[in-house]
């Protein structure tokens, strides 16, 4: 099913897991996967493994997830280290699977690399346009509440993404955030450009001390005082620090379920037994 159309039912909650790494073993993430799409999510997303670490992968579980599975599927695919050709026959192999849904993505600039490299893509836009031109997939695009890293000004980065949602994208997905009211001012800033499609909501659960300091420092997410001292307090004691994580991310949610926002994204690392705890706590609000 076409996640636009997915989105259409009403509340939703969807996954996020990632490939294993080139050569590694696939029985690990697929037991998580399997485990995940007994919760029953909305869909579930597959990463794309950056210069092509993972991204032979990506094709593959994504097929898992909707085939054997029975759970909508979507790819991630981007197209910064990637020639034109190579995307083209990483959509082939995505149709030929039944995928129907893409997020389309330009992806991170490896290190010591000229950018673009000859036969790249710039620009998440392009590629947006190649994929709308075969008229085969539902589109979704990544979006920044806390403006992209390498833009000025959240104006800039949200006149650079209407472009990408005229290109032809169905949805966004946010990046993570633990302060709501971001969610919330920058939803209101991107109706106000123009930009009406649904507006998922990426929300992380921090269960382990070690991932803040590199999440903030990969995404410039900012962290709210009270999550602060939640993972200053409880961040050296994992057990403590899973309570609270899976505590903070279900809070989260409930308030922007309140609040009129009927479509979350989580990034749940691969971590079923974290997605299920969530799902739990929200199983009288999803009535299930």
């Amino acid at each position: 099913m076409k996640i636009a159309d997915v989105l259409k039912q009403g509340i939703s909650v969807s996954f996020e897991v990632f490939p294993p790494k080139k050569d590694a073993p696939f029985a690990p993430v697929k037991e998580a996967v399997v485990r995940l799409a007994s919760e029953r999510p909305s869909f579930i997303s597959v990463t794309y493994g950056a210069g092509g670490g993972a991204s032979a992968n990506t094709a593959n579980i994504a097929s898992f997830i909707q085939n054997d599975c029975a759970t909508t599927a979507l790819a991630h695919l981007t197209c910064v280290t990637a020639t034109r050709e190579e995307v083209q026959a990483q959509t082939a192999k995505l149709k030929a699977a039944g995928i129907e849904n893409i997020l389309a993505l330009r992806g991170d600039i490896p290190a010591g690399l000229p950018f673009p490299p000859p036969g790249h893509y710039h620009h998440a836009v392009e590629l947006v346009r190649t994929l709308a031109a075969t008229g085969d997939f539902c589109l979704g695009g990544a979006c920044y509440p806390e403006c992209h890293p390498e833009c000025m000004h959240i104006e800039q980065d949200i006149a650079f993404l209407k472009e990408k949602v005229d290109a032809g994208l169905s949805f966004l997905t946010t990046q993570m955030f633990f302060d709501n009211n971001i969610y919330y001012r920058y939803v209101y800033k991107l109706r106000e450009a123009g930009i009406t499609v649904p507006v998922l909501a990426g929300i992380m659960p921090v269960t382990n001390g070690k991932q803040i300091a590199r999440i903030c420092a990969l995404s410039g997410t900012r962290l709210p005082e009270r999550f602060r001292a939640i993972a200053d307090h409880f961040g050296d004691t994992p057990a403590k620090m899973r309570e609270a994580g899976v505590a903070y991310a279900t809070e989260q949610i409930i308030d922007l379920f309140s609040n009129g926002v009927r479509a979350v994204h989580i990034y749940t690392m691969n971590q079923p037994d974290v997605a299920g705890r969530i799902m739990s706590n929200l199983s009288a609000i999803l009535e299930r």
